[in-house]
C-alpha cells in the first residue's frame, strides 16, 4: 500500500478517539460536521474506543445517580452515536490491548479523550488510616464501576467530607439519603443494599472558603433540600463576606443565587428544629483540614481542621484557632487527578498531557505530529460537561490545520483494526452491543419488584456491574 500524501487525501480521513466520555464524544461529533466535511472536500472515518464495554465514560461511571442532569446529557451523546457514521469499539484498553504503534498503522490522527478518574491526593497526617476514602473511589462504587469491589465499609454514624465542588456534594447527597429514594434511579443492586445497611446520621461538608467561594452549582445545592428526613444545617459564623465576596455575589448570578440559598436555609433552620429528622447534612465553610485522627486502633476517630477567615480577594488565611470534630470516615472530594499514558509524555503535577491547544507535545516541548489531546487529560480536571465542547472545537480546529500534514496511516482500511482485534483475541464491544446491554438494562428495571412498601416504586433500569456480564450480553 502506497504511504504518499496523496492517497491519504483522497481516501476518508481515519481518526482515532481513545475514550468515549463526553469529550471524545463532542470531539467525534465536531469532526463529522465541519465545515470541510459537510462541503464535501474530504470525508472522515472515526473509531471510537473505550476502555469499558459501555460508552459515556464519567456520565456513566462518575455522576451520583439522582443527578437531574444526567438523563439530557446521556440523551445527547446517544443521538450522536446512534446516527451510525462514528464506530464505537468498547473493552478495548490503550496501552494494554493496542499501542501507540497499533493507533500509527491504523490511523493518521489520533485524539485522546481519556478523562481524569483517581482522587486528587490530600497531604495531611492521618489520611492513610482505616475510613479514609477518595470520594472518586467512592462515586465509582455507587456508580457500579465493572473494576471496583462490590462492597463498601459504610459503618460510620458520623462522617466528613472534605471540598466544596459538585462531586463533595454529590458523596454527602448519596450517603446521607435514605436509599429509597434512589431506587428510581438506576443503582445496581448491591450498592442499595450497602447503603441501606448504613448506621449514618449525620454528614458533614467542609470547604475552606466562604459561602460566596463554593464550586458547586445552584442546581447541586437545590438538589440537597430535595431530600425526605434529612435536616440541613448551617452554622451563623461561617457566614462571611469580604469585599471580593461582595463584589461577587453584586456581579455574579449563580453566586448570588447560591449565598440567597444558602442565608435563607441558615434562617429557616431554627424553625425546623422542634420536628428533627432521622439524618442531618451539615454545610461547614471556612475549615481547613490539617489532621485525621485516629482513634487508637488505626481507624479514623475524628477529624482536626483550622479555622479560615477571608482576606478580602476572597481567598482565605489561617486563624490559628483549631477545632476538632468526631468522625469516624473521611471521604476528600478534593477534585480529579488524570492519570499517565503509555508512551506519550505526562506532566504529573497537573495530571494532564503536556499540549498546546490540543496538539500533544514530545519532551522537548515539539507537537508530536496526528497526536491530539481534549477533554480533562487536555486542561485538568476542571469545569463543567458544557466546558468540554470548546474545548473539542480547539482540538479538532489544530487537526484540521494539520490534515495534510498527517503522518499517513500504513493500512487504512476500517476492517484492518477489527481483523487486529479479533487475532489478538480481544472480546470488543460495539454500538449495537450497548444497544442490547440498554435495552437489557432498561428490563431488569421492568422486571424489579420491590420489598413490601416499596411495590409502588418503578425503576427505570438497573445497572449491570460485572464486566463479564456487560461482555455477554453485549455480544450475544
Amino acid at each position: 500500500m502506497s504511504n504518499s500524501s496523496e492517497s491519504a487525501s483522497t481516501r476518508p480521513l481515519r481518526v482515532a478517539i481513545v475514550g468515549a466520555g463526553p469529550a471524545g464524544v463532542y470531539a467525534a461529533d465536531i469532526l463529522t460536521k465541519s465545515s470541510g466535511v459537510k462541503d464535501g472536500d474530504f470525508e472522515v472515518s472515526i473509531d471510537l474506543f473505550e476502555a469499558y464495554p459501555a460508552p459515556y465514560g464519567l456520565i456513566r461511571y462518575g455522576v451520583a445517580p439522582d443527578h437531574p442532569r444526567i438523563k439530557g446529557i446521556v440523551n445527547a451523546l446517544h443521538k450522536v452515536l446512534d446516527r451510525g457514521d462514528i464506530r464505537f469499539l468498547g473493552n478495548v484498553t490503550y496501552g494494554r490491548d493496542l499501542t501507540l504503534h497499533d493507533f500509527r498503522a491504523f490511523y493518521d490522527a489520533v485524539i485522546f479523550s481519556t478523562g481524569a478518574v483517581k482522587d486528587a491526593d490530600l497531604n495531611i497526617p492521618g489520611i492513610e488510616l482505616q475510613g479514609s476514602f477518595g470520594g472518586a473511589d467512592f462515586v465509582s462504587w455507587y456508580d457500579g464501576h465493572p473494576d471496583v469491589p462490590r462492597e463498601w465499609p459504610l459503618d460510620a454514624r458520623e462522617i466528613a467530607v472534605i471540598g466544596n465542588g459538585n462531586v463533595a456534594l454529590d458523596v454527602a447527597r448519596m450517603l446521607v439519603k435514605h436509599p429509597e429514594e434512589l431506587l428510581s434511579t438506576e443503582i445496581p443492586d448491591n450498592v442499595y443494599r450497602g447503603l441501606k445497611s448504613s448506621p449514618v446520621t449525620d454528614v458533614h461538608v467542609f470547604g475552606r472558603r466562604g459561602p460566596a467561594q463554593v464550586k458547586f452549582t445552584p442546581l447541586e445545592l437545590r438538589e440537597l433540600s430535595h431530600m425526605n428526613d434529612v435536616d440541613i444545617v448551617l452554622y451563623p459564623e461561617d457566614f462571611e463576606f469580604d469585599d471580593a465576596s461582595d463584589d461577587a455575589i453584586r456581579s455574579n448570578n449563580q453566586i448570588k443565587t447560591m449565598v440567597n440559598t444558602l442565608t435563607n436555609w441558615l434562617v429557616e433552620e431554627h424553625a425546623e428544629s422542634e420536628n428533627p429528622s432521622s439524618r442531618r447534612l451539615h454545610l461547614h465553610f471556612l475549615h481547613s483540614p490539617v489532621e485525621v485522627l485516629d482513634d487508637g486502633t488505626g481507624k479514623v476517630g475524628g477529624i482536626k481542621f483550622e479555622r479560615m477567615q477571608l482576606d478580602g480577594t476572597g481567598n482565605a488565611k489561617g486563624t490559628g484557632e483549631y477545632i476538632e470534630y468526631p468522625v469516624q470516615a473521611v471521604y476528600r472530594a478534593i477534585g480529579y487527578h488524570g492519570s499517565a499514558l503509555d508512551e506519550l509524555e505526562y506532566d504529573a503535577k497537573r495530571g494532564v498531557i503536556p499540549n498546546e491547544g490540543g496538539r500533544v507535545l514530545d519532551g522537548d516541548g515539539n507537537p508530536v505530529p496526528g497526536i491530539y489531546a481534549t477533554g480533562w487529560i487536555k486542561r485538568g480536571p476542571v469545569g463543567l460537561i458544557g466546558h468540554t465542547k470548546g474545548d473539542a472545537l480547539e482540538t479538532i480546529g489544530f487537526l484540521l490545520e494539520d490534515r495534510l500534514s498527517l503522518p499517513p496511516a500504513e493500512n487504512p482500511d476500517p476492517q484492518a483494526i477489527i481483523d487486529l482485534l479479533e487475532e489478538r483475541g480481544i472480546e470488543y464491544t460495539t454500538w449495537e452491543g450497548w444497544n442490547k446491554l440498554d435495552a437489557h438494562e432498561a428490563g431488569l428495571g421492568a422486571a424489579w419488584t420491590g420489598p413490601e412498601g416499596l411495590d409502588h416504586v418503578v425503576r427505570e433500569r438497573i445497572k449491570v456491574v460485572p464486566r463479564e456480564e456487560m461482555i455477554r450480553i453485549s455480544r450475544a
